[in-house]
């Protein structure tokens, strides 16, 4: 058979395809080798061969038929097939991002729910981030790139995860496979350097979808330079179109490949986690012995901090928790804001009279906090608190917070520690893109951090790590009581004396009918963007209201004690309403001026709003 043109590859070629009722089992595995480094079995039952060492070199190729100019693409010798593979779903890829991150369906079962993240979505999805990473690095044909990937523990992760290497080595690039993984960790291998663990990675692969339910995936993307913003992700994602709209005939094998291998890099990040709690009680091997810690993981990926974390510092970690990985999440969702999940770790503390309690994500991106009295160290509490322990160490730096946190974090950050506030948008990266902005500009932000549990620190390479913030917790506890300043949780609670809470704080969700004939044809962002401007119009005129002078998102207004604020949503067609307020009666106020600005606009769903208004 005579070998395929190169007309038929573009930038980045896909190497398999495969029966599409192929068999998934749900049992998830966990991979460890010891001490870090094991070979990766061969893989079998892909369709296509590289036959040559040409077959893996980069060369700049014509403008192909799609549109893609100038960008990496990958010969192939491969062998033609008679067999015709079956037709494929057509995909709306940009329908897949979610911001930085890519989200999908992975799992059937759902009802309304058709899966999303098939495996041919996969491999083109990952196909498009290998050509994005070519020309981001813009290596030359001496050197093959190196992409690190792991996963949280979703039922789908195995799956992915074999998908997307596949696709990857196939590409010609070298695949290191970490399994189990947090989020923290995959950014981290890129900046690791040792390369008896094959480190820094070119690039990383994180599979999660966060908190969401168990039928759902998705897929973060780090180099050195920290996540990809959703500028990237939209670059990768019509890569993957192109590549998705192109794949070949199945019929094809793929040869055993070389460039796959384990790696167990959690035992790598784990260690330095430790060492900085040491190295913080000057250096003690064991700062935290005797001290009574509970982890709550919901089954997620932090099952980790317990044994690899807190025990080897000398704590005593009995009543954790949901420490085994469990895609089912069948306990509670993992999630620091959810009110179910906190009352399991505040009851688990209580139940063990421990001194303090730990939660996490899913993928360990996010945490929260029990002190031993059962108050819960989250939200603003939980900024308040890192607020004031990066102001300890930074006086008069800024924090930048996401949008809907209190008027009494704005007080207890500028009046009691002697920060400055700068309240900007919802949205992890937002948040932290903003911290290195203000940082470029000559205004100095050590602290990023949402109320949703991300936080980021400058220290920490401006990553999001809910075990690195809960490490400045330890810290705090491991170097008070070294110095004789106090034991116990109290060391923390006295750090956030003084922040005002409100008595009412509601989240309302307004949403949009995109189908509703008010919309005119209109896209849901440009009939909410009118919502918000006929509300800010409404609020001007209204002396018992102000708007906030300095806001970047959405209407945010002071009133009878309180305030509201209402943005669209990043993703979909919803118009969250916060309302803080010192008492019920004055959130109802609050709420009523929303209703009366709002009700013109009969494609806007204000049921929750008018229930919670409702004498």
């Amino acid at each position: 058979m005579a070998a395929l043109s190169g007309k038929v590859v573009q930038n980045v070629f896909i190497a398999q395809f495969y029966q599409q009722n192929r068999q998934f089992g749900t049992q998830y595995q966990r991979d460890s080798c010891v001490p870090y480094m094991c070979a990766l079995p061969p893989f079998h039952g892909g369709k296509l061969a590289w036959t040559s060492n040409s077959s893996m070199q980069m060369r700049n190729l014509l403008k192909y038929q799609n549109g893609f100019v100038n960008r990496r693409t990958f010969y192939c010798n491969a062998a033609s097939s008679a067999t015709a593979i079956p037709s494929l779903d057509k995909v709306d890829f940009l329908k897949l991002q979610n911001g930085s991150d890519i989200r999908g369906v992975a799992v059937s079962g759902v009802e309304g729910e058709p899966v999303s993240l098939t495996e041919p979505v996969t491999e083109a999805i990952a196909a498009g981030f290998a050509a994005w990473l070519l020309d981001k690095k813009k290596v030359d044909a001496s050197r093959k790139l190196r992409v690190a990937i792991g996963h949280d523990s979703r039922i789908s992760a195995q799956k992915l995860q074999d998908a997307v290497s596949r696709c990857i080595a196939s590409a010609g690039l070298d695949v290191v496979q970490y399994g189990l993984a947090s989020t923290p960790a995959m950014f981290n291998s890129t900046l690791t350097e040792d390369e008896a663990i094959l480190c820094p990675a070119d690039g990383a692969i994180m599979i999660t979808a966060s908190h969401l339910p168990y039928n759902r995936n998705g897929f973060k993307f780090f180099t050195n330079d920290g996540g990809l913003g959703k500028n990237d992700i939209k670059d990768i994602l019509e890569r993957a179109a192109s590549i998705y709209s192109n794949f070949l005939a199945k019929g094809y094998s793929v040869k055993a490949s070389e460039s796959v291998k384990k790696i167990d890099y959690m035992a790598v990040y784990t260690s330095d986690l430790v060492k900085a709690v040491r190295k913080a009680a000057g250096n003690i091997e064991k700062p935290l012995e005797g001290f009574h810690i509970v982890v709550d993981a919901g089954n997620g990926a932090g099952g980790f901090f317990a044994a690899k974390v807190l025990e080897p510092l000398g704590a005593i970690t009995s009543g954790s928790q949901f420490l085994e990985p469990d895609g089912m999440f069948p306990n509670h969702i993992p999630n620091p804001e959810d009110k179910a999940a906190m009352k399991a770790i505040t009851q688990a503390v209580l139940d063990n009279k421990a001194n303090l309690g730990i939660i996490f994500d899913t993928d360990v991106d996010r945490s929260a906090a029990v002190d031993s009295t059962g108050r819960e160290l989250n939200r603003n509490c939980l900024i308040a608190l890192m607020s004031a322990i990066v102001l300890e160490e930074h006086p008069g730096t800024t924090i930048v917070t996401d949008s809907v946190t209190s008027d009494g974090l704005t007080s207890f950050i500028e009046k009691k520690l002697g920060g400055k506030h700068h309240r900007f948008k919802r949205g992890y990266k937002n948040v932290i893109d903003e911290a290195i902005r203000l940082n470029s500009i000559g205004e100095e932000s050590h602290l990023a951090i949402e109320t949703s549990g991300h936080g980021a620190l400058k220290e920490n390479h401006w990553l999001d790590d809910g075990a690195y913030l809960m490490v400045k917790l330890l810290n705090k506890l491991a170097s008070a009581r070294a110095s004789g300043k106090g034991v116990g949780s109290k060391v923390l609670t006295d750090l956030v004396e003084g922040l005002e809470e409100p008595a009412i704080a509601v989240e309302l969700r307004l949403k949009i009918n995109q189908n509703h004939p008010d919309l005119k044809g209109r896209s849901f962002r440009e009939y909410g963007e009118a919502v918000l401007q006929h509300l800010g119009n409404s609020i001007a005129s209204n002396p018992k209201l102000q708007k906030a002078p300095v806001n970047y998102e959405g209407v945010r207004v002071s009133g009878f004690g309180g305030w509201f604020l209402l943005r669209l949503s990043l993703h979909d067609p919803v118009l969250p309403l916060n309302i803080e307020a010192p008492s019920h009666e004055d959130a109802v106020k609050l709420g009523l001026e929303v209703a009366a600005a709002v009700k013109e606009f009969q494609a806007l769903d204000t049921s929750a709003l008018d229930k919670f208004v409702q004498p």
